[in-house]
């Protein structure tokens, strides 16, 4: 005889914990923290094997644009002889550090698919089942997913194109004709190591100017002064940001750089485009080492033409042309993101209809982002604790 016995949902009967956090990068650490110095119990489930994954797969070279005073997690700071702008080994081991100080409870190799609404908790269903939570903290990262445009011609290139996440050692590019696209962060990263490198060509393809910085001004890291810009009205800190460019680099107009649409500290909140930091690009620009173009018009088996008609003919072509978050299918049927894919709304703010969704990490901070994780979580934390979880 067939068992017509009902069984009851799995998710129904499944404790709801107090919180959980998608995610355990530096928002994920840092609001976790957080929450347990708030007396909020939490989990933390990471898709990943190990922490920092992210920071693994990134080149050998890559350095942290912000200062290490300004880039440490809440109560650990980097050990004596850390450069300035620490290196991502460095980086990595702090992140390990700061988990084993704080014994946050990570858990490994879980996925989070969707996140549903129930009323008064969620469930967070899962690669490894569905949990329920009555907060969830997304803290995936902004810079989860490496974007590339689908440029016309592109299939048809006989060169390599790669994105910017994937940069690797920059002795590899010696040699080469090399098209850098996009002069943000990213662009400028990539183009700071590519300058000291013997390349047969060095372009850099812009459709905007930059907002641009220089890592150090004499002996003075300019990063240190951020906390300062951060609390200044936008249009001063646009100001102060568009002066010290000029003051520092000059004209770039004059060397084929398109001016930037607005300001360093606007655009930050904007549509979130970080401020680039140059480490020796500029000089190379300058000495017409780094020739700057305009932007891709289109590819073609044996180059690129550019918006003004001139055709170049990279070998590879480097697209720093930013990142998405990835969270359509996490949360993308919740009216919670913009076009762009980037949450309405991020740290101590939240949706009233959808109590207990919170977001971290998810935009660019003129202080960067382990300072920006550090405020940013204990906003939430307060914000959970003062609820009654």
């Amino acid at each position: 005889m067939a068992d017509t016995t009902t069984r009851p949902n799995v998710e129904q009967v499944a404790k709801v914990e107090p919180a959980i956090v998608i995610g355990a990068g530096a928002a994920g650490l840092a609001v976790a923290q957080a929450l347990i110095k708030a007396g909020v119990p939490v989990a933390i489930l990471e898709k990943e094997s190990r922490l920092a994954e992210p920071w693994h797969r990134r080149h050998q070279q890559l350095h942290l644009n912000t200062h290490r005073d300004l880039s440490a997690l809440p109560g650990l700071s980097y050990p004596g002889g850390t450069p300035a702008f620490p290196p991502k080994s460095v980086v990595i081991r702090h992140m390990n550090d700061f988990r084993e100080a704080n014994q946050l409870p990570v858990e490994f190799g879980v996925a989070v698919e969707t996140l549903v609404f129930r009323g008064d908790h969620w469930a967070v269903r899962t690669s490894a089942g569905s949990r329920l939570a009555r907060h969830v903290i997304v803290a995936t990262g902004r810079d989860k997913e490496p974007f590339t445009p689908q440029w016309q011609g592109m299939q048809a290139f006989s060169g390599r194109i790669i994105h910017s996440a994937d940069f690797g050692d920059a002795n590899a590019y010696a040699g080469k004709k090399v098209l850098v696209v996009g002069a943000g962060n990213s662009g400028f990263d990539a183009l700071n190591h590519l300058a000291g490198v013997d390349t047969a060509s060095l372009w850099l393809s812009a459709r905007n100017g930059p907002a641009l910085l220089p890592k150090r001004i004499g002996k003075i890291a300019v990063h240190r002064l951020s906390p300062l810009m951060a609390r200044l009205p936008l249009r001063v800190a646009d100001a102060a940001i568009a002066a010290t460019q000029r003051l520092v680099f000059g004209d770039l107009t004059k060397f084929g750089m398109p001016p930037a649409p607005s300001g360093g500290a606007s655009r930050l909140t904007s549509d979130y485009t970080a401020i680039a930091a140059d480490d020796g690009a500029v000089d190379a620009i300058k000495a017409g080492k780094i020739a700057v173009v305009p932007a891709i018009r289109e590819f073609t088996r044996d180059g690129v033409i550019l918006a003004n008609g001139s055709l170049i003919d990279p070998d590879i072509v480097i697209a720093a042309t930013g990142y998405r978050t990835g969270l359509e299918r996490m949360v993308g049927n919740l009216g919670v993101l913009d076009g762009k894919g980037v949450p309405l709304f991020n740290g101590g703010d939240a949706d009233p209809k959808l109590p207990g969704l919170w977001f971290t990490g998810m935009r660019p901070s003129i202080r960067g982002c382990f300072a920006n994780a550090a405020i940013l979580g204990k906003a939430i934390a307060r914000r959970i604790a003062g609820s009654g979880h």
